[in-house]
């Protein structure tokens, strides 16, 4: 699950030589040299089902006694030298490591069981080789992983507790949400992963029927995707990781549309045990590998993985020792901001009510409730998507890690098809660090129905900054019935300047997510003082 493409192609024809010359990349097992350590790329470790899976390991030359050791963990359509050069990095500093392949990928047996029961068992058939082969410490044992290793090793460390820290980055809390969060298929994203799987990978065929049952809104069948789903969600494990007192180290980036990080927040949130995450603008896995891979970007999030185990597998004390659990990067101002945990104490919520439009008036965002007599509705069209938009998937969320935004010309967006409200200009600076929500009464005009909200910092040319978003999908709307919808805004950490003005805007398509139809239907928005409607932003 870190396959990083361009562009938003969901057609085989297009993705095939892409993600082909991607992974070729990460898997060409060109091992590092250093007379500090020994390689062997021999390793066959056999599973409790007697599937091979296949590994290589780094140990160092100088081993008095026992050593730590840190067990990488493959991304999804990668293998077991993905990590060659931190394995190398690592083994200098006198940590024996091994990676390997998880079942169904590189060169290891069986299928790919997505991170369930059997790469469990798997994970720690990899203990037991390595505690009986190795002069391995078995106290002081770690695991890491990219994306889908993340995930592997959270859950790992749940069901084993011979793990005593994790490294999980561009990881999942709840593969439920992550997959059909707000019961939203994340079409790019889900294409992707079933794609590769079948072209790099041995992928269990139950992994494309859940997807088509996602995809394609087959609704008898989702409460057996989410019970599939659930057993492979490291949110669900909490209770485990705090009893077995594991050192969870995260890193996210806000704009990781396959795992958005709210979830994983929730998760941070309800750890007991040494904890810290690091947030900060990119796409899925990008923070992780870009500065691994060809030297751009920050690499903090690899410094803070070695620092963690340092501090959790060798007794040592760093500047990560006593740093603050919470650490943010706010989005194009390239700086941190470090907080005590999840929820944010230090915040207060803000409520801005929704005023509706008129002919001659833009709908307003106001500190007060609206409270006419009489109702009032704005309708918007779903025939089609707006200017409003997460724009090129992959590619728009990776260049904000570059300090490029994602931009709008607001009122140039159609007001048929979108609605926006727009609060005054801000007296003082916002500091958004959290997860802004929406209350919104609609009365839909179909059957189905999807929203699609957008979060704006407009300046006085009235271009606006995305700072985040949220959907939410009805695959059986009651149609013609006036409802209201709450959902969750994506986690960010954003400043909006004095002077600009914050922009809500909806429409009913993204090219992120899958549409629940095709039919050009009607949204009417609800106002009256008995139908309120609120963007709810968490602020400094």
């Amino acid at each position: 699950m870190c396959l990083l493409l361009p562009t938003h192609f969901t057609h085989a024809d297009g993705l095939l030589p892409i993600i082909s010359f991607a992974a070729g990349l990460l898997n060409q097992g060109v091992f590092p040299k250093s007379d500090a350590y020994t390689t062997d790329d021999d390793i066959e470790i056999i599973a409790d089902d007697g599937v091979n899976l296949s590994a290589n390991i780094f140990v160092p030359n100088d081993i008095n006694g026992q050593a730590p050791a840190i067990i990488f963990i493959n991304s999804w359509g990668l293998n077991e030298y993905e990590y060659l050069k931190q394995a190398g990095e690592l083994a200098e500093k006198g940590y024996i490591v091994l990676s390997y392949s998880t079942r169904g990928w590189g060169t290891s047996g069986g299928q790919i069981n997505t991170a369930g029961p059997k790469d469990m068992a798997d994970l720690s058939n990899v203990i037991d080789f390595l505690i009986a082969n190795y002069p391995v410490d078995p106290n002081n044992i770690g695991s890491a992983g990219i994306s889908y290793g993340s995930g592997i090793s959270l859950l790992g460390a749940a069901h084993d507790d011979r793990i005593k820290a994790v490294s999980a980055m561009s990881s999942w809390g709840d593969l439920v949400d992550a997959l059909y969060g707000n019961n939203t298929p994340r079409l790019v994203w889900g294409e992707i992963l079933t794609l590769t799987g079948d072209l790099l990978g041995d992928m269990d065929p139950i992994v494309n029927q859940h997807w088509d049952d996602i995809k394609n809104q087959n609704l008898a069948n989702i409460p057996t995707v989410k019970d599939w789903a659930s057993i492979r969600s490291p949110i669900n494990y909490v209770q485990q990781l705090n009893e077995n007192n594991t050192a969870v180290y995260l890193g996210k980036a806000y704009g990781d549309n396959l795992f958005q990080p709210n979830t994983l927040l929730d998760m941070f949130s309800q750890l007991t045990g040494p904890k810290h995450i690091d947030l900060v603008p990119g796409t899925h896995a990008t923070a992780e590998l870009l500065p691994s891979l060809v030297g751009i970007g920050d690499n903090l999030i690899w410094e803070n993985t070695y620092k963690w185990f340092d501090i959790h597998l060798k007794g040592e004390s760093n500047d990560l020792s006593n740093a603050k659990p919470l650490n943010m990067r706010i989005k194009f101002e390239g700086r941190y901001e470090s907080f005590d945990d999840y929820p944010i104490a230090e915040t207060r919520n803000t409520d801005l009510y929704f005023h509706p439009r008129s002919t001659f008036d833009t709908g307003d965002l106001e500190t007060y409730s609206y409270d006419a007599w009489f109702g009032k509705d704005n309708t918007i069209n779903a025939w089609a998507g707006t200017l409003f938009s997460t724009q090129i998937p992959l590619l728009s969320q990776l260049l904000e890690q570059f300090e490029i935004p994602i931009l709008a010309d607001v009122s140039a967006a159609s007001d048929y098809r979108s609605i926006y409200f727009e609060s005054d200009r801000l007296d003082s600076t916002m500091k958004i660090r959290g997860n802004p929500s929406i209350k919104v009464n609609v009365q839909p005009h179909y059957n189905k129905m999807q929203l699609v909200a957008y979060l704006y910092d407009m300046d006085w040319t009235g271009t606006g900054r995305l700072i985040t978003h949220g959907v939410i999908t009805l695959p059986q709307a009651p149609w013609g019935e006036k409802i209201e919808l709450n959902f969750d805004m994506v986690t960010t950490a954003y400043d909006v300047p004095k002077g600009n003005r914050l922009v809500i805007a909806f429409d009913t398509k993204d090219p992120e997510y899958k549409s629940p139809t095709g039919a050009d239907y009607f949204v009417d928005f609800e106002f009256s003082r008995n139908m309120e409607s609120k963007l709810t932003v968490p602020h400094l």
